[in-house]
């Protein structure tokens, strides 16, 4: 079963008598949350990050809760005596799945990804692009219950990047929770459930509100449901804002990266919803002062 990942008064320094990288540090990550961590380089985020898929242990305090959890490093080894397809049909069956079911998943996440052409090109061939595709694919194929992505998004094109993003969306709506680190502020703007901050070995929750119209392409949907129905569960958490128009009738505004999992809820929800329009959002017009 899935359970809430806790961290109580952690503190994590490397070596007995070096510096508190982490000091003090609580958190809980439950089912279905998407939280950024933020903190300028050398404040301790990958450490944090670290923790939280149990690659290193805290100095002292306590981790608890144990979801089934993937991670990207924000170094992915390459130089590794596989190919693409191998490696991650070996990561799968670690895993737990199959190894047809393994091979399976690799292909299609790799050519979701655009990489389904170097699936049997060696490791230690693929370019730094390439490599980070299948450090991306080796934490989404066994379906996690904890994804933690440290920079991810780093080294990929702006495809693999887009859909990162819809992975990212189709995780946490259904129940996975991601933690992640990004040097893009705009990266998911407006979406995370929360955002903390690590600093002077602490870690500060931010208690601003997200910006209502966060950047990024938007797109518009009209969608209209049985009059008493209320919208799928995941849904709202996804999208940047929702409109009622009519009893039934909503408007939303859907980061474009996250529309097709929006539409693809929408349309398989029991009952299913009917779309009455999807249009581009239109950018705001600058004011201009009136002629005099």
């Amino acid at each position: 079963m899935q359970r809430d990942l806790r961290l109580d008064n952690v503190g994590r320094r490397y070596g007995i008598r070096g510096p508190w990288v982490l000091r003090g540090v609580h958190l809980t990550v439950p089912p279905g949350t998407l939280i950024r961590i933020d903190g300028p380089n050398g404040t301790g985020k990958s450490t944090l990050l670290r923790l939280l898929a149990r690659i290193d242990a805290p100095s002292e305090g306590r981790v608890t809760g144990r979801p089934r959890t993937a991670y990207v490093p924000e170094r992915f080894p390459t130089a590794l005596p596989f190919t693409a397809l191998g490696y991650l049909t070996h990561l799968g069956t670690v895993h737990g799945l199959s190894r047809p079911a393994a091979t399976r998943a690799a292909l299609e996440w790799l050519d979701r990804f655009g990489a389904a052409s170097y699936a049997r090109t060696p490791m230690a061939q693929l370019s730094k692009g390439s490599s980070q595709k299948v450090a991306v694919v080796q934490a989404l194929l066994a379906e996690p219950e904890l994804l933690v992505l440290d920079e991810a998004w780093t080294g990929l094109d702006a495809d693999a990047r887009a859909e990162l993003e819809r992975a990212v969306a189709e995780r946490t709506a259904g129940g996975t929770a991601v933690v992640f680190v990004d040097h893009d502020p705009s990266r998911l703007a407006g979406a995370p459930d929360a955002t903390y901050t690590v600093r002077d070995t602490g870690l500060d929750r931010r208690t601003e509100p997200a910006p209502s119209n966060p950047t990024g392409p938007h797109v518009i949907v009209v969608v209209q449901g049985p009059r008493a129905a209320q919208l799928p569960t995941d849904v709202p958490r996804t999208v940047a804002s929702v409109e009622e128009l009519t009893p039934g009738t909503h408007r939303l505004t859907v980061p474009a990266s996250h529309s097709d999992v929006v539409l693809r809820t929408l349309l398989t929800a029991r009952p299913s919803w009917h779309v009455v329009s999807v249009s581009q959002e239109r950018p705001a017009q600058p004011e201009t002062e009136s002629r005099r």
